[in-house]
């Protein structure tokens, strides 16, 4: 109890810290120190009261109230094969893992007689599709990337799975005559239910994140509703709070509360340091620092198939801690990125890793593991080229 709430205690020292430093009058000169604090006050001041607390308590909702073993029971060989792979491809949405997290349940449902297609499609989604990341993206990068990202992710894990599936069909239909990976279902709070609780919080979420008009957008809706968005958003809170009071018992509350937190301890620490790194290495958009911007130009820029390529590669074989790929890919668009290879960044880079790599080895062995690599990155490199096209 002390030790969370000394973290508690240190954390707020520092968001506080960082959203008030006065940086204009600190006598720092503009470069990779200026960057990096001026960095780490636009995310303390833009993104962490409106967006990612929010979203904190959204993935710990997630975590406690959606049952995993309902998400589990549709992966088996024998399972309905669009159900399988539906549920599959938006189980990050419900569990909320990094690519390094994901492991153990990948291992775990693959061993237990889960066809490869659903469990590939799983070990990739699980990751790509992360609730947090996505909103995250969505705010700071851009609607089109938060969209690009989600629907890819989607898109491109169940094709990544059908592929697997269908090259290593023979071995597949030797494990599918064992028995499926069942779970019985653990029942749990009626559907309409938990719409309403989720739906409520996603509507604090948005409307408190509503973006300002443009300035030659004329008056209408849009505006309207940017006029009172607090207070649209209040209201949506005040139904959280009166769904909580109605419906759910103190222990299930607290249980919630523990787990926003713990994703909340997780992230923050690491989010708030990849900011200041992306900061002092890549600056803001249209600020460099230490990283000229010359050279991310020449590897990434423009709409290449090398510059898609050379992305996906080395988002490949980076780990990035949970939504650390955010800020840094904020800070090598404004130095030049393309578009379209930052896309096929975001798309290959959170599901793999160089440990990620070594894990999946170990339990599909080497041949599949560089199958699934391979698709991973000839995948994230088309996709990077279609959306630099399209935007």
């Amino acid at each position: 109890m002390k030790k969370g709430l000394l973290i508690l205690a240190v954390m707020m020292v520092v968001f506080l810290a960082a959203y008030f430093i006065p940086i204009e009058d600190m006598g720092i000169d503009e470069g990779p120190v200026y960057e990096a604090i001026a960095l780490l006050q636009d995310y303390a001041q833009k993104h962490v009261l409106t967006c990612l607390i929010p979203a904190f308590f959204i993935a710990g909702g997630i975590a406690v109230f959606v049952s995993k073993a309902s998400v589990m029971k549709y992966f088996g060989p024998k399972a309905n094969r669009i159900l399988a792979y539906g549920v599959a491809a938006v189980s990050g949405s419900i569990l909320a893992v990094c690519s390094c997290t994901v492991l153990p349940l990948f291992s775990g449902i693959h061993k237990r007689g889960a066809g490869l297609g659903p469990a590939i499609t799983f070990l990739y989604a699980g990751p790509a599709v992360n609730v947090l990341a996505i909103i995250m993206t969505a705010r700071v990068l851009g609607w089109e990337f938060g969209v690009g990202r989600a629907v890819g992710a989607i898109v491109f894990s169940v094709v990544i799975g059908l592929m697997m599936h269908l090259i290593f069909l023979r071995e597949e239909r030797k494990r599918a005559s064992g028995e499926g990976f069942i779970v019985p279902d653990d029942g749990g709070r009626p559907l309409w239910q938990q719409i309403a609780f989720f739906g409520a919080m996603i509507g604090v979420l948005i409307f408190a994140n509503w973006g300002k008009p443009d300035e030659g957008m004329s008056k209408g809706l849009y505006t309207a509703i940017y006029s009172v968005r607090y207070f649209i958003g209040a209201g949506f809170l005040a139904l959280v709070l009166l769904i909580l009071w109605r419906w759910f018992k103190k222990d299930e509350i607290s249980e919630w509360v523990g787990s926003s937190w713990s994703f909340a301890k997780q992230i923050f620490p690491l989010l708030f340091i990849g900011v200041i790194v992306a900061g002092f290495l890549l600056g803001r958009p249209g600020h460099p620092a230490l990283i000229p911007m010359e050279w991310i130009a020449n590897l990434v820029g423009g709409n290449s198939l090398w510059a898609n390529m050379f992305a996906s590669v080395a988002g490949a074989f980076m780990y990035f801690a949970t939504l650390t790929e955010v800020p840094i890919l904020q800070g090598l668009i404004g130095s030049g990125m393309g578009r379209g290879p930052a896309m096929a960044l975001l798309l290959a880079g959170p599901a793999l890793s160089l440990p990620n790599m070594l894990v999946i080895r170990s339990v599909l062995g080497t041949k599949k593991t560089a199958v699934y690599i391979s698709l991973v990155v000839v995948m994230a490199t088309v996709s990077g080229m279609i959306f630099g096209f399209i935007y």
